[in-house]
């Protein structure tokens, strides 16, 4: 692929902004409100946020010290195990499963919050009127409508890709590009209307189900988990490594993208505690058009809705990039179903990207059928592993890397590496025990990454193949 075809570090970087800013920034203001104080708050951004970043600075010297394996953080479980291996492809296959399962699931969420947000120009959106009975069943306007819109949207960005994943990243680099400054524009003007009245004390007190104090401590651990799934997306610059113009493009893309997240994370969630009484943040369904309002008007809202709807377009292009670019990735390495390694002229993984759209337009019918609706919430509640245990996977590797010495020349860079590595570990650990902490989110997980072993003895057969030409090349040379 020619140089100047290949992603650079702009646009690595607007993945990964872009992916990380979705539709969780319209929420988590009203449900951080409610789980810590202002000054909970703060610190469970900090906590985060340090913990996210030693994961990304992992992220950035993978893709330099191990550019062969390029296609996203849970890539890296293959090399846990010795080289060729049962356990090598098992762990490599059942992690990639997961990871692409949970993004495919994922990106229906973010199309559903774009046409919800579309209802704020369109009110038809959210009619009840009946236009369609079969038996008990009774199609909404509304609905259908939905439904429609969904689906246009996820087979429109489907066709865009498939002109070439470098045009994609460019067109996702401007929709970032647009919502990173208009929610700067948001911080600016919550800012200038910030009223520490309406805040309160920073350390006021919050409470549990039963009435009983929450304590500093346990706030900030409650807030933290709200915060994490705002940092879900981080790894994309690395997803696309080997489509990268430089490797170390990967490591700044990432930590850059990481940085202006949290800048844009931080400021929107604290600045609206300012200008919402939290009696009214908590039972806000959209907290950020609500402040908007409260400032300058309902034209605000409808402002503010276009910005969301800029934001969660990008986001959506993102991710249908990233759902089809993992298995593609995975099957290079020889740990996906060979069939994924089918691209068009334009290099784009064009059967991944089918079967990942028509498994997401499955879910589509959610938005028609209240059957459909409890899958997809069963697949999203499961997804959670799918997101967690890769970051530990690439922190345990690069603690490995540093353990063993392995692509270290000086022991000063070992040392420091070994350190982030070995705090990226234990941030890894505390967020997987306690994102699974609840057994059936656990079990339903399990069940998740086991429902890819049905295709393992075809991954097993493929990679053993892979294999065994690679050393009969080697021998021929």
């Amino acid at each position: 692929m020619d140089n100047q075809r290949k992603l650079g570090i702009w646009v690595l970087t607007a993945l990964v902004v872009g992916n990380m800013v979705g539709s969780g920034i319209f929420m988590l203001p009203r449900s951080l409100a409610e789980a810590a104080s202002p000054i909970g708050v703060m610190l469970a951004w900090l906590l985060t946020g340090a913990g996210v970043l030693m994961t990304a600075l992992v992220f950035g010297n993978l893709a330099i010290r191990k550019p062969d394996l390029g296609g996203g953080p849970q890539i890296y479980a293959k090399e846990l195990f010795p080289k060729g291996s049962n356990l090598s492809i098992l762990s490599g296959f059942m992690s990639s499963w997961g990871y692409w399962v949970g993004n495919f699931a994922g990106n229906v969420a973010i199309i559903t919050t774009f046409t919800s947000y579309l209802s704020t120009f369109f009110p038809v959106l959210t009619s009840s009127k009946t236009v369609l009975e079969i038996g008990s069943f009774a199609l909404k306007l509304g609905n259908l409508l939905t439904f429609l819109v969904c689906t246009a949207l996820l087979w429109g960005m489907h066709f865009l890709i498939l002109r070439g994943v470098e045009d994609a990243g460019k067109l996702n680099f401007v929709a970032t590009a647009a919502k990173v400054l208009g929610f700067f524009l948001f911080i600016i003007i919550t800012l200038f209307a910030f009223d520490k009245a309406v805040i309160g004390p920073l350390d006021a007190p919050r409470y549990d189900g039963d009435g009983q104090p929450i304590g500093l401590l346990g706030q900030i651990n409650n807030a933290a988990l709200s915060t994490l799934w705002a940092f879900v997306g981080v790894e994309s610059a690395m997803v696309f490594a080997s489509r990268a113009r430089k490797q170390a493009d990967v490591k700044w893309a990432t930590i850059a993208g990481l940085l202006i997240a949290l800048a844009i994370y931080i400021g929107i969630s604290f600045l609206v505690m300012g200008i919402l009484p939290q009696n009214k943040l908590i039972q806000s369904e959209k907290p950020l058009v609500d402040a908007i309002i409260a400032i300058v008007g309902p034209a605000g809202g409808y402002v503010l809705a276009g910005l969301g709807l800029i934001s969660l377009l990008g986001s959506t292009l993102g991710w249908i990039l990233l759902s089809a670019e993992v298995p593609y990735q995975a099957a290079k390495q020889g740990l996906f179903l060979p069939v994924f390694l089918k691209e068009n002229k334009k290099n784009v993984p064009s059967f991944s990207l089918t079967l990942s759209n028509v498994l997401a337009q499955l879910f589509i019918f959610s938005t028609v059928s209240h059957s459909m609706a409890a899958a997809f919430d069963f697949v999203i509640y499961i997804a959670t592993l799918a997101y967690l245990v890769p970051y530990l996977i690439a922190s345990v590797f690069q603690l490995k890397l540093t353990l063993t010495g392995e692509t270290y020349m000086a022991a000063r860079e070992r040392l420091a590496d070994g350190i982030i590595a070995a705090l990226a570990t234990v941030y890894s650990i505390w967020v997987v025990i306690a994102g699974t902490s609840d057994l059936k989110t656990f079990l339903l997980g399990v069940a998740l990454l086991a429902s890819g072993l049905i295709f393992y003895p075809q991954v097993r057969k493929a990679a053993r193949q892979a294999n065994e030409k690679q050393k009969l090349s080697a021998q021929a040379c």
